[in-house]
């Protein structure tokens, strides 16, 4: 599928199938819906796994066939989630065959809001299957936010995005303007809420 004209900032998130990617995708929805921009669902499946054995390259009909799990993921997702595809909000989904780190920055464009799962990992995990957030934090050139699932709950069951997202969103805001102004050396100013008051 290809890539719709530019038509203004949007809120992408990158979706796999963790469990972490159900909260990315309840937070991107909740943020889509709260600021009234179009959600763009990507799905990414990494070279290795589909690689030809006897050319060492994907064959056409391979990549076919991983683009249509990949969209068979983005909609089991939607449906656990949001019921389906969430009313009131532009949004199409895509579903790619690449490096997903890569593939997410060169998706984001300026003013995008690129949201992506955390999941903790530990040093030979990361070494075998390289962390696609931290690629888009070293190198997307727009806003970055990353999801953890909440310490407190260790299932998704039960998650919708009208009752998720709005929270996390505050939190995980407020925890970047923290990191900025620890990482520049910058106080943060008065904590405004999103109707502009102090």
């Amino acid at each position: 599928m290809r890539e719709p004209a530019n038509e203004g900032p949007r809120v992408v998130v990158g979706v796999d199938d963790s469990p972490v990617a159900r909260w990315a995708l309840a937070w991107a929805i909740g943020e889509a819906r709260l600021r009234g921009m179009p959600l763009l669902v990507a799905h990414v499946a990494a070279f290795p796994q589909y690689v030809s054995r006897a050319a060492g390259v994907p064959l056409p009909r391979d990549c076919a066939d991983v683009k249509a799990e990949g969209a068979a993921v983005i909609g089991a997702l939607l449906e656990e989630v949001a019921g389906g595809a969430p009313a009131g909000i532009r949004m199409i989904a895509m579903s790619l065959v690449g490096e997903p780190g890569e593939t997410l920055v060169r998706l984001a464009r300026d003013g995008d809001v690129l949201v992506v799962g955390r999941s903790d990992r530990g040093p030979l995990s990361r070494l075998l299957t390289p962390s696609a957030h931290r690629y888009c934090l070293r190198h997307a050139r727009t806003t970055v936010v990353c999801v953890r699932a909440p310490a407190t709950e260790p299932s998704t069951r039960g998650l919708t995005a009208d009752t998720v997202a709005p929270s996390a969103g505050r939190r995980l805001w407020g925890l970047r303007r923290r990191r900025q102004a620890s990482r520049d050396g910058s106080r943060l100013g008065p904590r405004r809420t999103r109707s502009g008051r102090s």
